[in-house]
């Protein structure tokens, strides 16, 4: 005997068939399905009034990078035109003797602040192509970093220029001070707030020759020269007769740390 609630209902024509019911799978698709719809829609609709090409929010990072590079550039400029102005304001003003004012003069050539003409040598540093190889037996094939140029290299240059005694150092078109970094972040150099890529300049000022035997002593350099020969990375010496290296145009302020209280 079945029981009452299998029979069916009084007036009913058949079997009362169970209500289907909607599985929790189902319902996360129809809801993932239709949040995609709003995703949709509010892209499209946002698209309509964007331009990309002056959307600053699209741009690279590296496009940014280079734009800042720009911008400071001008500052610089800027700067240093303000500089010689004040400079100028306070020699025709200051009071001071013929001999403190040549004195004064001295220094700020040696500071890096006013040009500097003299014989030149120019060294350039660039990457091997992507797709070097060892030219020569017993070295390894060349991992990514073996191709391009770091900081120790540009460091090593610069170190070893002025060891040959050099009167002041260019880095690409900037004047180096004693307080001057150079820098890279990966394969780009970073030299006071501005960004340059290879191949990379430097040009001293001084005795070529001394120059030249500095660049030849320098144990770095000659670990360099390694890659220069069995991967291709780049490496030029160029004597450049007489040449005028600009002014230091960035500021000279001093930055230091300082305890906390």
């Amino acid at each position: 005997m079945s029981n009452s609630a299998d029979s069916p209902g009084t007036g009913s024509t058949g079997p009362t068939r169970p209500r289907a019911r909607l599985k929790p799978v189902r319902i996360l698709t129809a809801g993932v399905f239709a949040l995609a719809g709003l995703i949709f829609f509010t892209s499209f609709d946002t698209a309509k009034g964007t331009d990309i090409r002056t959307d600053t929010s699209l741009l690279k990072l590296s496009d940014l990078i280079q734009e800042r590079s720009r911008k400071n550039k001008g500052l610089d400029e800027s700067n240093a035109t303000l500089r010689e102005r004040v400079e100028s304001l306070a020699e025709s003003d200051d009071g001071g003797s013929r001999s403190k004012n040549g004195e004064l003069g001295g220094l700020e050539r040696s500071a890096g602040t006013h040009e500097l003409t003299g014989k030149a040598i120019t060294v350039t540093l660039n990457d091997a192509p992507p797709n070097a190889t060892a030219k020569l037996p017993g070295y390894p094939e060349p991992q990514p970093d073996y191709l391009v140029i770091h900081q120790q290299d540009l460091q090593a240059v610069v170190n070893a220029l002025w060891h040959g005694g050099a009167r002041g150092i260019k880095v690409m078109d900037q004047r180096l001070i004693s307080t001057s970094a150079v820098r890279c972040v990966g394969n780009t150099l970073i030299l006071q707030g501005r960004v340059y890529s290879p191949p990379y300049k430097i040009t001293a000022v001084g005795d070529p020759d001394r120059l030249k035997q500095a660049l030849a002593d320098s144990k770095a350099i000659q670990t360099y020269m390694v890659y220069v020969n069995v991967y291709g990375l780049g490496w030029q010496v160029a004597d450049d007769g007489d040449v005028t290296l600009p002014g230091y145009t960035g500021t000279v302020d001093l930055h230091y740390a300082r305890p906390v209280a």
